[in-house]
């Protein structure tokens, strides 16, 4: 009977250092917090506030219910947003900005009392919108295509200056996309169009003056050709042109015997067939 109350005080001790060891691992895992690699935390106390200190990382101990850690995410992180713009003319253009920003760690307690951990979806799509709006009023429509190089410089650099306004870094900016409204479309292509069209009649002027000019060298080769001809004729006679009229009277005669139809050939001075071409008149 003696040993039934010693178990159960031994039992009971045995429930009571369980409870305290639960309590004790409960307790250490409230005080302890991990910081992964590429994040750091911000210790909010109760009593104290924010507190200035930035935690990097590994595992840290904090006080339970009275401190509670925020994590940040301190790693280069893409943003899009896109544009609608007025130019200097009066045309709208549609935008697409692409940034990769980052927090400055130094001012992660600054960032997180003033803006809270969504710190770049606060400030970087209305600076965005601010700059571009401010940089593409500077330029005519046409020109954001010309000068393209120059307005994503200038909006690189706005956007810098007011990002480093909110503790923000960026890391590269770029415009991704540019397009313009229905009616500048249409009107660029309708000068486009009216460009080419200005160009195909002056290549077909062009073309025009080189077939007159090659017309008036062919002609004046025609005919210095024929009076060549008739000069060496009168000093030499005709046997030139009767040795042409018989090489000529042989291709004919040639093609005549491939040809599979019947040809006639009509007899007497109707079968000259050279133009009426004769050694004896050409001379008169």
């Amino acid at each position: 009977m003696a040993g039934g109350p010693a178990a159960v005080s031994f039992l009971t001790n045995i429930a009571k250092a369980a409870a305290g060891l639960g309590a004790a691992a409960s307790l250490l895992s409230a005080s302890l917090f991990t910081v992964d690699g590429g994040e750091r935390a911000v210790i909010f106390d109760r009593f104290r506030g924010v507190l200035p200190e930035t935690v990097s990382e590994g595992t840290h101990f904090i006080v339970p219910w009275l401190q509670k850690p925020y994590i940040f995410d301190i790693r280069t992180r893409p943003h899009n947003f896109s544009s609608n713009s007025g130019t200097k003319d009066l045309q709208m253009v549609n935008l697409t900005l692409r940034l990769l920003s980052r927090p400055d760690v130094q001012h992660l307690p600054t960032i997180f009392t003033s803006l809270g951990l969504e710190y770049d979806d606060k400030v970087l799509p209305s600076i965005g919108n601010e700059v571009l709006k401010a940089v593409v009023a500077q330029f005519n429509a046409d020109q954001l295509l010309t000068e393209r190089p120059h307005v994503s410089a200038l909006v690189r650099d706005a956007l810098i200056r007011r990002a480093r306004e909110f503790n923000i870094i960026l890391d590269d900016v770029a415009i991704t996309h540019l397009s313009y409204g229905i009616e500048f479309s249409q009107a660029v292509e309708k000068k486009q169009v009216a460009q080419q069209e200005a160009e195909r009649s002056k290549f077909l002027v062009a073309k025009a003056e080189q077939e007159r000019r090659a017309a008036i060298v062919r002609a004046e080769g025609e005919s210095e050709s024929a009076r060549l001809i008739s000069e060496a004729t009168a000093m030499a006679g005709t046997g030139l042109i009767e040795l042409r009229r018989i090489e000529a009277a042989k291709e004919i005669a040639a093609e005549l015997s491939r040809t599979p139809n019947i040809v006639y050939i009509p007899a007497g001075d109707n079968g000259k067939m050279l133009l009426g071409l004769n050694a004896a008149g050409f001379g008169r």
